[in-house]
Formats: structure tokens, sequence, C-alpha cells
């Protein structure tokens, strides 16, 4: 296969002939850019452009600018490599940019089963610091152990919320990352420590939250949103991940063909980090 380019693009394609200084043999990532070439977070409309590419999110092929793709190592495989990227990303924006996170502090993460929880808690270690995280059955909260969470708490089997702020000794956390929305914002606004932050990237329970803003300006409460990352990012978390540094936390690898059960159980909450399709 080639790599052969159009007037500002790279298209994948049957050959094997060298173009731009690309071989089609490891590109392991697409980054985004605007259409001026300057890095810059993505927009909600341009994450809705890639949900909508020519022949769908799980196209075989796709045509990106050239300057878009990375080089991966040949020492992984293509399942290992492409699992952690975007989760990575977007959990090294959240939490090193956007909540600037600091060694020494506690970050509270609610949730550990998705993708981005899953490489943000390896993050925040490697950041230096304490991690407490809401898991949603005892298996998962052993998984998230070995991850290396300091404190886990099973919400099947607690108040979180207020356990929090017992082990905290009613401080509270300086960082929770809540992408549960509905379900869990209030209790994460009760978690949070004064003048700590809370960072979303997500509402997998729902969009729509109904909240006391007094929580907020008494508490002087700081609400960060985050989605994915620049391209500097990008170069960062992927040398981390190449270096072994982060690890890919992979369900399980499943043929496209079974892609309606992969989907299924990603709604039921069943998997711990990503489940990845292959062709």
């Amino acid at each position: 296969m080639l790599l052969e380019k159009s007037p500002n693009s790279v298209k994948v394609s049957p050959g094997g002939r060298k173009v731009s200084g690309w071989w089609l043999t490891r590109v392991s990532q697409l980054l985004r850019m605007s259409s001026s070439g300057a890095e810059k977070s993505p927009s909600a409309r341009d994450i809705a452009s890639w949900a909508n590419i020519p022949g769908g999110g799980a196209g075989e092929y796709v045509v990106v600018p050239a300057k878009n793709l990375l080089a991966m190592p040949d020492s992984l495989e293509f399942a290992t490599a492409a699992a952690p990227l975007l989760v990575s990303l977007t959990a090294w924006r959240m939490l090193m940019h956007r909540a600037k996170l600091r060694a020494g502090e506690t970050v509270l993460m609610v949730g550990t089963g998705g993708g981005v929880n899953s490489m943000a808690i390896q993050i925040a270690k490697l950041a230096g610091a304490t991690v407490y995280a809401v898991a949603g059955n005892k298996e998962k909260a052993e998984k998230s152990r070995e991850l290396g969470v300091d404190v886990v708490l099973d919400r099947t089997q607690v108040d979180w919320g207020r356990e929090i702020y017992r082990l905290t000794s009613k401080r509270g956390v300086d960082v929770v990352v809540d992408n549960v929305g509905k379900a869990t914002l209030n209790t994460s606004m009760g978690a949070v420590a004064r003048g700590g932050r809370i960072v979303i990237v997500g509402n997998t329970s729902g969009p729509e939250v109904e909240i006391d803003i007094r929580y907020i300006f008494a508490k002087q409460i700081s609400l960060i949103g985050s989605t994915m990352g620049t391209h500097q990012d990008f170069r960062d978390v992927t040398a981390l991940l190449w270096e072994n540094q982060l690890k890919p936390v992979i369900d399980r690898v499943m043929p496209l063909s079974e892609g309606r059960e992969a989907y299924s159980m990603m709604e039921q909450g069943k998997q711990f980090g990503k489940i990845v399709l292959t062709p």
C-alpha cells in the first residue's frame, strides 16, 4: 500500500512508492489541524466532522494532510498502538493543561472502566498525584489498583462522596475528573476541596444537570471543560506511550463484524479500558 499525495493531503491506496517522506508501513494516528495549519484544540464542529467522514468513523481508508501523520514504533502491534491514542490525548490535556495538575495534589477519577480514565489514572500517577477512584464493581476496583490507584471506592458498597470527605479529613480532593455528568456532578462538587477544580470531558449519564450554584461560589470551585488536544499534546503523550511509561488498557480485540456486540458492551459498561475493532 502507498501514501499518495494530492495538493493538500495524503491518500492511502494500493502500491509501494515513497511519498513525501512517508512509507506506508506503520502510521499510527491522525492529528487535527485548522485549515491554516495552526495548532488548536478541536471544536464541536471538528468532532462532528470526524464522526461523519466518508465511509464512517470505522472506514478502512481516510484522506488526511501528510503533516498530520505520526510514525509508530516497529515494536508495537496496530491494536496496541491504536487503542490508547485518543483517550491518552484527552486525558493528558484535561489533567496537565486544563486542570493543571501538580505533584503532591489529590485527584479523584469518577469511574475507572472507560478509556479516558484508565489512562488518566496512569498520567496522574506519573505526575506525582495521589489518586482516588470510584469503581463500578469489585472486579473494576481490583483492576484499578493494578493501574496504580491509591484508594479505590466501590460505589456498590459505599457512598463515595461521603467517603472521600471522610478519607480527606473533610477537605476534599484538589481535582475531580467527571465524565459521567448528570448522575455524579453534584456529588463531585461535594467531594472537591475549596478552590478545587472539576474537569469535565463527557456526559455518559446525560448532558443536562441541575446544580446548586452556591457550591460553586462558596467553595470557589472551577468547572473546566476539555476535549482532545493539540498537536504538541499528541506528540508529548505518544512519546510517553512509545517509551512504555504509559500502557494501553485493552479490554479485548474484536472483529469489525462483531461491532454491534462491542457497542452493546460499552453501553452496558461491561468493559475495562478500550475495545478494539479490527477489519
